[in-house]
């Protein structure tokens, strides 16, 4: 094609991207309902309701994006990723949109309904035994010509625009600017890029906020530890909890945005979830469940100092991805966590609103 034709390209691909945008940028901000008498309100910002499903809608939107405006991607551009899942069934999407090859690097213990979605959107798999081999083979497919990596890991942090131009945290300020407490105490957040809590964090910043920052890690990521410690060559055994937690410190984590990181026990992201879905409807992920747990420690602590405020967190994908998973007793058994404890342990935090 052409260099006249190929920028015509480019221009139609950055409007069908935005056009996207356009339709589907802001989600719904929930109401957790606690007791009244707590003067804490919780907040859960619903971005399984985007086209894909999932939070990394966004990041996907911001990677095709930049790629296009950096003359990364162009037609005919095959474009291949590492995921653990939701972030290559949102880049299929775009891919698809663009009439792109997309291939997803992904493990091979990926829950099988977010491959089947990375299928329905015209994605190709390339599955791995080992989690940590998802870097090096993406990178070796795009080295090769007319490919393009998207590296979500190392770009995450990059594409987005902290400032504003309704990235999450601009959304989540403009929906509580009429709520009782609208500047929220804590925004609680997961971390697999690392690229949402370092928009959150440098907006906070930027804008002058007092709201402060949380990170909710599983088990098994590195994120916490780094945080604590300030070493970016921390490993860990990596996540059970898909979507979130890594087992390196990933570019895109920005531990100085961050005012806290806090582990979550996997049964406590189970347990988390499933009292969410009994209590409100909401079906979601387990990483939502390890948002909330975290979310609700530090709602119960406003509530022990008697500080009226608002806390806000995120539901991060759609549960119905995980059926076989997260919401299977069988499955959860087997991998020895007590989510009946756990249970014990929150419960008393949602309250009897």
């Amino acid at each position: 094609m052409s260099g006249d034709g190929a920028r015509a390209w480019v221009h139609r691909a950055v409007r069908l991207v935005e056009a996207d945008a356009n339709r589907s940028a802001d989600t719904h901000l929930r109401v957790l309902p606690l007791p009244p008498a707590w003067g804490v309100q919780l907040y859960l910002k619903d971005e399984s309701t985007h086209p894909t499903g999932s939070l990394k809608h966004r990041l996907a939107r911001s990677l095709f994006l930049f790629g296009l405006a950096n003359g990364d991607i162009g037609p005919g551009t095959t474009l291949v990723e590492a995921s653990s899942g939701s972030t290559a069934v949102s880049e299929a999407y775009f891919a698809r949109m663009l009439g792109l090859e997309f291939v997803a690097v992904v493990p091979r213990t990926t829950a099988v309904a977010k491959l089947e979605l990375i299928r329905r959107h015209g994605g190709r798999l390339h599955l791995v035994d080992r989690p940590g081999e998802v870097y090096a083979v993406a990178e070796g497919f795009g080295a090769r010509d007319g490919w393009h990596y998207l590296d979500q890991f190392a770009m995450a942090s990059t594409v987005t625009d902290w400032r504003g131009n309704n990235n999450i945290a601009c959304s989540i300020f403009g929906q509580m600017a009429l709520e009782e407490n609208p500047e929220p105490e804590w925004i609680v957040v997961g971390a697999g890029t690392g690229g949402t809590s370092a928009t959150i964090g440098r907006y906070c910043r930027h804008t002058r906020r007092r709201t402060r920052l949380a990170v909710a890690d599983p088990e098994g990521s590195a994120f916490a530890e780094a945080w604590r410690t300030g070493s970016r060559t921390v490993t860990a055994p990596g996540s059970a909890i898909e979507g979130i937690g890594r087992p390196r410190v990933e570019p895109s984590f920005v531990p100085g945005v961050i005012d806290l990181v806090e582990t979550v026990p996997d049964a406590e992201s189970v347990a988390a979830v499933r009292i969410l879905h009994e209590r409100t409807g909401i079906r979601a992920g387990a990483s939502t469940g390890t948002n909330l747990a975290l979310a609700l420690r530090l709602v119960d602590r406003l509530r022990r100092e008697g500080r009226p405020g608002s806390v806000v967190t995120l539901i991060c994908d759609d549960g119905s991805r995980y059926g076989d998973t997260y919401y299977d007793d069988a499955w959860v058994a087997a991998r020895g966590w007590d989510v009946a404890a756990a249970r014990e342990r929150l419960e008393p935090l949602f309250g009897d609103a």
